[in-house]
């Protein structure tokens, strides 16, 4: 039973402030209770007015199940909670809003877009925005925060573009909760985009202070700073919550380590990992990191720790273990550890650790036994499974067995566009340009296309984003004087200008398309704006092609820098004229 306390004359005011103060510490019930009793004790009841109503409207969101007021006789909004649950509760609040000639009121249509979002009711909030005259910020939030959070992120997304194109300026509620749509969609462009207005606005503080340490939407903010390489933005972040003084736990920790290993921080990433609780999840994140740069030592190293501190290792473990094995060419051990996940930690191997044994079997050349891994397999191969064995046979050229295995996949995808890369690779490499007309012929039939090359780099806390071919950035003549410096110096040394080291157009025309070279403009402008010394971190769209490949290779010598790239499939870091990947990780000739 709530107390209304002593007060002879009760207005509007004084129960609206009573109402809201029960609403905003999370006394729901009590709220609907009192809003019952404003409109009904003593006979006569008090008229709520436009305040009212999203007090009311956002405790009704926030129940699931209530029961309330029964003694609260004659009026709809009782009758309805007790007859429908509080569903029909926000109807009839809505319905009496109408009737008291509120629903014009701004407030009060975006309460109750906030109310239907929560209870997951598309259909009634949309209604509601349309009806709305003139939409302010809260109301274009309103209906992108409920998309966002309810992961409908396409939705979201596509409410903003009409936002922009309406003039309405965001507030940092919608960046955050269109940042958070971006991490799931994978929108790099729109997820840079939106970094550097609340950079520029100086939103960027308060969506700090807006967002919960305890929120998933921070957590996908930090997974969307982690997939444009903004780290400046989510080492604000990761400050932001310390000195919240709130708890730190859930899936944040995690967020954060995973964004430093995105980034390629590892140095960074351990710090955290030290710090915060080591569960199963957090030790699969760093392993990811050294099987993404292709470390198989430390990553078995890591293993071992896992091991000795009594977490069990889990599927994800296994990926993690058996790709990075894989991409040191530790046969033996990768095996090993195949063999063991059964045996020793009861964990049955699905075919995503089916694919990496292929792949590990693949990279050494050993093609008759990966193909024999995928026939005894327990279950029926996936495209992904084939998928590493023609990328085995791109690496050593069997374009038989390669064929073979795209029959497969297009049998089952035949609307991946790097598939048909990876064919597309294994018939230049071995002098099949007229395989290579054919396909690329069908994939223009087939409407396949692929994204223009895009690379960002973040330099002194701003992400820049640089496109294939586009000569429209203000420093483009410094960044091509420097490029050009580099192919001159590359001559001597036995390389031919990256430019002109295609064996012919056909081959070029390619490496255009699935590499676009952009990641060469960002490392040139990273050089020119940067002090010497200072590691470069790199992120593109597309593959990576020898090329470039061999460019960055010998920059990375020459400057005596350390220069990552990551590409849509490898992590590549470049030091001392030598890269990671062991020259296997690029688009091209092996």
């Amino acid at each position: 039973m709530v107390c209304v306390g002593k007060m002879e004359e009760r207005d509007v005011f004084s129960w609206n402030v009573l109402i809201g103060g029960y609403a905003k510490n999370g006394f729901l019930d009590e709220a609907l209770e009192l809003y019952g009793r404003m409109l009904w004790l003593g006979g006569v009841g008090v008229r709520p007015d436009v305040y009212t109503f999203p007090c009311v409207l956002r405790a009704c969101g926030g129940l699931s199940d209530w029961e309330w007021g029964r003694e609260i006789h004659a009026h709809v909004v009782i009758s309805a909670c007790e007859a429908f649950g509080n569903e029909r509760l926000g109807r009839a609040v809505h319905g009496y809003v109408a009737k008291m000639e509120y629903g014009a009121d701004e407030s009060v249509s975006n309460s109750l877009i906030q109310m239907y979002s929560s209870i997951g009711r598309w259909g009634e909030a949309e209604e509601v925005f349309v009806r709305i005259e003139s939409k302010d910020v809260v109301s274009w939030t309103s209906m992108i925060s409920g998309y966002s959070n309810n992961g409908l992120a396409q939705k979201a997304v596509e409410t903003y573009k009409v936002m922009e194109l309406e003039g309405v300026m965001p507030d940092e509620i919608t960046i955050a909760s269109v940042l958070s749509a971006c991490a799931s969609l994978g929108f790099l462009d729109l997820g840079i985009k939106l970094h550097e207005l609340a950079k520029r606005t100086g939103l960027i503080g308060q969506m700090m202070i807006s967002l919960n340490p305890n929120d998933v939407t921070l957590v996908s903010v930090l997974s969307a700073c982690a997939r444009i390489g903004a780290l400046m933005c989510g080492k604000e972040i990761h400050a932001h919550v310390l000195r919240s003084g709130l708890v730190f736990d859930g899936f944040l920790p995690n967020a954060i380590l995973d964004m430093y290993v995105r980034c390629g921080r590892m140095e960074p990433a351990r710090n955290q990992f030290k710090t915060q609780k080591q569960d199963a999840a957090s030790w699969n994140i760093l392993l990811t990191g050294h099987a993404q740069r292709g470390q198989g030592a430390p990553a078995m190293e890591l293993f071992n720790r896992m091991i000795k501190s009594g977490v069990r290792p889990d599927e994800i473990t296994f990926i993690a273990l058996l790709c990075a094995c894989s991409r040191s060419g530790m046969v033996t051990e990768g095996l090993q550890y195949f063999r063991s996940m059964e045996t020793e930690f009861s964990v049955a191997p699905n075919l995503k650790h089916h694919a990496c044994v292929v792949d590990l079997l693949g990279r050494a050349g050993k093609l008759e036994d990966a193909y024999e891994v995928i026939e005894k397999m327990p279950m029926t191969p996936d495209p992904a499974i084939w998928g590493a064995l023609l990328n085995a046979c791109r690496i050593h050229r069997r374009v038989e067995l390669g064929e073979l295995a795209a029959r497969h996949i297009f049998g089952m995808d035949n609307r991946s566009v790097g598939y048909y890369i990876l064919l597309c690779n294994l018939y230049s490499d071995c002098g099949k340009w007229d395989e290579v007309a054919k396909l690329r012929k069908t994939m223009g039939e087939m409407g396949l296309t692929i994204d223009p090359g895009c690379s960002w780099v973040e330099v002194k806390g701003k992400v820049h984003a640089f496109l294939s071919g586009d000569s429209s950035h203000p420093q483009i003549t410094e960044i091509s004087a420097i490029l050009q410096g580099f192919y001159e110096k590359m001559k001597p040394t036995g390389h031919s200008d990256p430019d002109r080291s295609f064996r012919n157009e056909v081959e070029a025309s390619k490496a255009d398309v699935f590499c676009g070279h952009s990641e060469r403009l960002a490392v040139a402008f990273a050089l020119i704006n940067t002090s010497p010394g200072m590691p470069i971190w790199v992120t593109k769209n597309l593959y990576m092609c020898e090329s470039c490949h061999n460019t960055i290779k010998f920059v990375s010598k020459v400057v005596r820098r350390e220069i990552s790239v990551r590409d849509t499939e490898h992590f590549h870091h470049f030091k001392d004229g030598s890269c990671s990947c062991g020259d296997e990780g690029y688009w091209g000739p092996s």
